[in-house]
């Protein structure tokens, strides 16, 4: 078993030669404007997930992801001879979700920022229902207190 240090080097690294090698010498013209955005290794060093993100519609992804397909052998080929691991990790390609994701998370922030605006709106001129400062205060209670005892021992 390798440390965990070493399948995160190897991971950084396998992530900069497919970057490169897509950007150089994969000459598919299914292959859009692809970015590796991370890569994985198993403890093992045997295995490589690479997730990447397709700019462009669902079309694009689905034929950016045939041509990374086509093109694994010739990345992993790659990986080992700029690795020089003894056992070059297999490739699994994986759509990153992080941007679906984002793109998720920014349209709820967007609904909630919509909904206090209009919080906001309604709340304008109002006032409150009770006294500005409906807490009484440690002198106010003892004065109240000290005129009841004096009405009631007159």
């Amino acid at each position: 078993m390798a440390d965990n240090a070493r399948a995160r080097k190897l991971a950084d690294r396998i992530q900069v030669v497919v970057a490169e090698t897509l950007d150089r010498r994969i000459k598919d013209p299914r292959l859009g404007f692809v970015t590796i955005t991370d890569a994985r290794v198993t403890g093992d060093l045997r295995e490589a997930t690479v997730f990447y993100t397709v700019y462009g519609d669902e079309e694009e992804r689905a034929a950016s992801a045939a041509a990374l397909e086509s093109a694994k052998g010739i990345l992993r080929s790659e990986v080992g001879r700029q690795t020089g691991v003894r056992f070059t990790p297999t490739l699994t390609f994986v759509p990153d979700a992080l941007p679906d994701n984002a793109r998720t998370i920014e349209d709820l922030l967007d609904k909630a920022r919509a909904k206090d605006a209009e919080v906001r709106q309604v709340s304008t001129g109002k006032t409150y229902a009770g006294e500005a400062d409906p807490y009484r205060k440690p002198g106010e209670e003892d004065d109240a207190e000290a005129d009841d005892e004096d009405g009631a021992g007159a």
